[in-house]
């Protein structure tokens, strides 16, 4: 289960967006022996990695106690449930008898590692038990199954830090230094690597899940990628099937697919050493029709262009940010690994493509060459400086080439109507690559010709204020998909949506009109074989929520 969304890619920004920067801005030990014993025990049920060793918690919170409140909200201050208790584990056997326990008393449960999940997933009403594994964060090597070992409380951060020190390897995930690893890898992960080394469960070699059987039972089980293991289905699940539908994974193990030998500085990609970043920030003061849509229309034909698997611009990441007018500026980051033959060459002729014609003079243009890992984990822990704006509805959708010319002219009606407002905006982010090598089925994740994540967003800090917010958003969304029922149907142009970037709204026939549903937006052909692992693993559906997987009917 996990956290059930999670997913970020910031680049360096103004303040609001640098928090997930907001969308825009990425100490090694040895498994125990419990752990690297298991390996090739398929068929069997594996004890907790900690067991004997000593372990966080179990520590259980409930209304009154002064910790209560405070535990109640994830990243998103918009959503706080009010559950019977909070459940902070720090092994796979504490995730066990907490789960046992709760559906032994029949309370819905739910799980939370970093806490960045985009909706009320996690935060319903009707959750009443609330399972926090953050103290589940170790990152370690595991020689048994020659494959990193990562938690799901362990955030980004904390995996790129200790994989580069450890052994300078790194994955493919989001540049936010705060998501955890749980939610983040369970619905696909991706990042400012991946249009060079593919998504994150590219590299997931296997999960350990505390599922429940149809008789109660809560048990740990172990699923990989081997061919002829038994449980290969739930690995697949969770190789971007997201979080929050099959059971609760207490530990990934990452290896490259296709790697060989017993070198962990071999297993997985290696890390850049230092990256060339370049942002470019334009006024909206002389930002013209012409002008916003020419970027926008720029930046998807260079990457229907450059985004074939194999391309030689696969190394290069960008991102077009436009804020609303009320925000003030427009922004166009680059970042490619500094030590790719020519990438000096690449930001540049980049950069040239997506300003093509435009005419607009930058107010601040700057190019560094930083640290790969520098970026990837500031500001280390945390996201400082942010309790002000801790509100946010983030809706999304995959482009399979650029939008038309109907959809550019929705984008320009709505960044300067008058009801945005200046934490409000857009991204569209580069993406396809390697992605594209692997093929629709091998994975959960069913979008893999798609070139660019399209991402609208508001963020904002009162209460009072959800109202305006949300109904701006939700009019952008729609207006930009009214050809296709308010939603990014699968087709010529759009192509569903990403679901660790949960959106509640496309299981609305209020806000999704289009009559295709918000599992099918989704994981498209993929979704009938997720109901089928999740009838095998989940046959009481122990685990769900407002976008979950549901059983196949009967029949």
């Amino acid at each position: 289960m996990s956290e059930v969304s999670g997913g970020s890619t910031n680049p360096p920004g103004r303040r609001a967006m640098s928090r997930r920067g907001l969308l825009a801005g990425a100490g090694a030990g040895a498994v125990t022996g419990a752990v690297a014993g298991a390996a090739g025990t398929w068929g069997a049920d594996v004890a907790s990695a900690e067991s004997g060793a000593a372990a966080f918690g179990p520590v259980t919170i409930r209304p009154g106690d002064a910790r209560y409140d405070t535990l109640l909200r994830g990243n998103n201050f918009r959503f706080a449930g009010r559950p019977d208790e909070i459940r902070v584990v720090g092994s796979t056997d504490q995730v066990v008898r907490a789960v046992s326990d709760a559906v032994r008393s029949g309370r819905r449960v739910a799980v939370r590692s970093g806490g960045h999940c985009f909706e009320n997933l996690t935060a319903d009403p009707a959750v009443r038990v609330l399972l926090d594994l953050s103290p589940m964060d170790e990152v370690a090597y595991d020689a048994g199954r020659r494959a990193f070992a990562v938690q799901p409380g362990a955030t980004l951060g904390q995996v790129y830090r200790t994989l580069f020190k450890g052994w300078g390897v790194t994955i493919p995930a989001g540049s936010c230094p705060g998501v955890g690893a749980g939610g983040h890898f369970s619905g696909g992960g991706y990042g400012a690597l991946s249009r060079r080394y593919g998504s994150v469960v590219d590299h997931l070699y296997g999960v350990e899940v505390v599922v429940v059987g149809r008789d109660g039972t809560a048990r740990a089980v172990v699923a990989t990628r081997e061919p002829d293991d038994p449980n290969r289905d739930l690995w697949w699940a969770h190789t971007g099937g997201g979080g929050g539908n099959f059971g609760v994974v207490t530990r990934y193990w990452l290896r490259s697919s296709g790697a060989t030998g017993t070198d962990p500085a071999k297993l997985l990609p290696p890390s850049p050493q230092r990256m060339v970043q370049q942002a470019i920030f334009w006024s909206w003061e002389h930002m013209t029709e012409r002008a916003l849509t020419g970027l926008l229309r720029n930046f998807g034909t260079w990457h229907e262009r450059n985004s074939a698997p194999g391309s030689p611009h696969a190394g290069l990441y960008g991102i077009l940010h436009l804020s609303h007018r009320a925000g003030g500026t427009a922004m166009l980051v680059a970042q490619i690994d500094a030590d790719l033959p020519k990438a000096d060459d690449m930001v540049s002729e980049f950069v040239s493509a997506v300003t093509a014609g435009v005419d607009l003079t930058p107010v601040l243009d700057i190019r560094r060459t930083v640290p790969w890992l520098h970026p990837m984990t500031w500001p280390g822990t945390g996201e400082a400086g942010d309790v002000l704006t801790r509100r946010y509805k983030i809706k999304a959708g995959y482009l399979r080439r650029s939008f038309t010319e109907t959809q550019l002219a929705a984008v320009y009606r709505n960044l300067t109507n008058s009801a945005g407002g200046p934490e409000s905006g857009m991204l569209l982010i580069g993406y396809g690559g390697q992605v594209g090598a692997v093929a629709p089925g091998a994975t959960a994740i069913a979008q893999r010709d798609v070139i660019m994540k399209a991402v609208y967003q508001t963020i904002w800090g009162e209460k009072k204020d959800d109202a305006a917010n949300l109904a701006w958003v939700r009019g952008f969304y729609r207006d930009v998909y009214a050809g296709t029922g308010g939603v990014p149907v699968p087709g010529e142009v759009n192509d569903g949506s990403y679901i660790n970037y949960a959106d509640a709204d496309l299981a609305d026939p209020r806000w999704n009109t289009s009559g295709v549903s918000a599992h099918t937006l989704y994981y498209k052909d993929n979704y009938p074989r997720l109901q089928r692992v999740k009838a095998r693993w989940d046959p009481r559906n122990v685990f769900t929520h407002a976008l979950a997987i549901e059983p196949p009917r009967a029949g």
